[in-house]
């Protein structure tokens, strides 16, 4: 059984999607989003400049522009997954490979996250905590918190690897009782706000009309929800937790383990040339189905998270990915 894991804003990079461009099935999908949108996205891309292009506002179409036309690609050689998730923005995508949104009103709701996103008055930070357990960064994000400067967990990315999001003076708070506590790094990333916080609250209500809004289908396939981390086809609850998401913790974790359980001799899943875990139950038997990870989109950033959760991801960035994917399944 197949798992598409679609990448979210913070792996862009200039020159996304060129490998894309060549071919003609993927070139295409990019066109059409471009067409879609109100400003094409593909010259931003290419070009850059990087300031420009890791702006919210930009960030999240360029991501899901390269998601979509890799998918595109996998459609084209026949795969169709199995089971579906995305990190954060990424998550529209996944709707899209399930076939709740259509090319049309997956593109739509992007841009209309992204400007709402990038419209939020609150001035805000993340950071990434590595070498803690993310039971230890919420009590020290419960610590650090004060009336109106709040800071919490926003992404559980991987054993070891929380991101935390928040105000700027609380963030430094927090930094200094992780780095007295022997946290291994404590990085900065390069957004533009506190992303899966209670400082996205703004957004909340016009992001919930444009999402009650959307024409949606019911899934064909299950999909893992950032904010719960367990596999669904309820399309009131997929409804819900996309917007839920906005100010909702990213729990990739459980993710992770919802889409390859540790079998009882104790190796997560796996894909080709090793022995493959299970996949998650689905309600169809597909428990049973050794299970093969894709991450679609121009990136590698989710196959390394997986690698740290014990999970082996093929990456659609990799050029050699369609040739191991192919014997993966072929086994």
């Amino acid at each position: 059984m197949l798992c598409y894991l679609f990448p979210g804003q913070g792996t862009v990079r200039v020159g996304m999607g060129a490998w894309l461009r060549r071919g003609q099935a993927a070139r295409r999908c990019l066109d059409q989003v471009d067409a879609l949108l109100t400003r094409p996205i593909s010259p931003l891309c290419a070009r850059g400049p990087l300031d420009a292009l890791v702006a919210t506002e930009h960030a999240q179409i360029a991501v899901t522009a390269c998601n979509l036309a890799a998918l595109t690609v996998l459609a084209e050689e026949g795969y169709e997954p199995a089971v579906v998730a995305g990190h954060s923005v990424g998550e529209l995508s996944a709707l899209h490979a399930a076939g709740v949104l259509d090319l049309a009103g997956t593109v739509r709701l992007v841009e209309v996250r992204a400007r709402l996103m990038a419209g939020v008055a609150a001035s805000g930070g993340m950071r990434a905590v590595m070498g803690l357990p993310v039971e230890q960064v919420e009590l020290f994000a419960a610590e650090a918190s004060e009336p109106g400067e709040p800071v919490v967990v926003g992404l559980e990315n991987a054993p070891g690897h929380v991101v935390v999001s928040g105000s700027p003076p609380a963030l430094d708070r927090l930094a200094k009782l992780a780095a007295d506590a022997g946290a291994g790094k404590i990085v900065p990333l390069q957004v533009g706000d506190a992303f899966h916080s209670p400082l996205m609250a703004g957004a909340e209500r016009a992001w919930a009309a444009a999402v009650a809004a959307a024409p949606m289908r019911e899934p064909r396939v299950p999909v893992i929800p950032n904010v719960t981390g367990e596999p669904t086809t309820d399309l009131a609850v997929l409804r819900h937790a996309l917007v839920a998401q906005l100010t909702g913790r990213v729990r990739w974790t459980r993710t992770m383990e919802a889409i390859a359980p540790v079998p009882p001799d104790g190796e997560a899943g796996t894909v080709s040339g090793a022995e493959p875990g299970t996949g998650p139950d689905t309600g169809s038997g597909a428990a049973s189905e050794p299970v093969s990870v894709v991450e679609v989109g121009d990136s590698k950033v989710l196959a390394g998270l997986a690698r740290r959760a014990g999970v082996r991801c093929l990456s659609m960035a990799d050029p050699t990915t369609l040739r191991r994917l192919a014997k993966a399944v072929a086994a």
